[in-house]
């Protein structure tokens, strides 16, 4: 009888052995799959400003809520470049400027169509300026976009006419970086084309889908993950980011 409860001791021992291995093990396997940000990485923290946060012209849903985290994740990248949308009083993707036209009608410019907009990011207005609960001190390079008034420019990389660069590329290449992770607002419009054009441009990318927000205007934003998803672009979390 003793000898019967003695096995039953020691298979019961080992079958907890067994399951807390197994669980070590998922846990190193867990932890092995985070991304660990290096030198060869930068963060791209896209147009988090004050027009595209709620209370602004152009607000996007829950836009504000994305800043606290962008913040944590910027710890762990050395490489970190921001974005402003900085447009002319009298930019040509503003309804204002196309008498009879309404905000997100579109038209169609030299360049192709292009969706009218509430002015918005202003030059040197406060709704161009970037939130101020952003706090990423290490943050290297701010690359304003939009400036030109007869063209309109989504993309970090491209201005919408797809030929004029505002010299992201060149900068990244310069520090050895080859991937970006892309962050910020809108989803669907400056981070997607800012991902997409990463692609173009010879850059592994990833998209952090909780450190965005989409505007989703008539199907936006299903169309903008799967047009990434075909250019290759990866679709992650912040919690895939290892923590600094």
């Amino acid at each position: 009888m003793h000898d019967v409860t003695r096995r039953r001791l020691l298979l019961g021992a080992g079958a907890g052995a067994v399951v807390l291995a197994t669980g070590l093990s998922m846990r190193s396997a867990l932890a092995a799959a985070k991304i660990k940000p290096t030198d060869q990485d930068a963060l791209l923290v896209i147009d988090v400003q004050n027009c595209f946060v709620p209370g602004g012209s152009l607000a996007v849903k829950e836009g504000d809520q994305i800043v606290p985290l962008i913040n944590q994740i910027a710890k762990a990248f050395h490489n970190v470049v921001l974005t402003q949308d900085w447009h002319t009083a009298d930019h040509v993707s503003f309804a204002s400027q196309h008498p009879g036209k309404k905000p997100f009608e579109a038209i169609k410019l030299a360049y192709g169509t292009q969706v009218l907009w509430p002015d918005h990011c202003v030059q040197g207005t406060e709704g161009a300026a970037i939130v101020s609960g952003v706090n990423i001190p290490h943050a290297q390079l701010i690359i304003r976009k939009g400036f030109h008034r007869d063209v309109d420019s989504y993309s970090a990389f491209l201005e919408a006419d797809r030929k004029t660069e505002t010299g992201l590329a060149g900068y990244l290449k310069s520090r050895k970086v080859n991937r970006v992770f892309v962050c910020g607002l809108a989803t669907d419009y400056c981070v997607a084309w800012s991902a997409l054009d990463a692609r173009k441009f010879g850059f592994q990318a990833d998209v952090i889908e909780d450190a965005s927000r989409g505007i989703d205007l008539n199907g936006s934003l299903a169309a903008a993950w799967k047009d990434m998803e075909k250019a290759g672009v990866k679709r992650i979390q912040s919690s895939d980011i290892e923590a600094a």
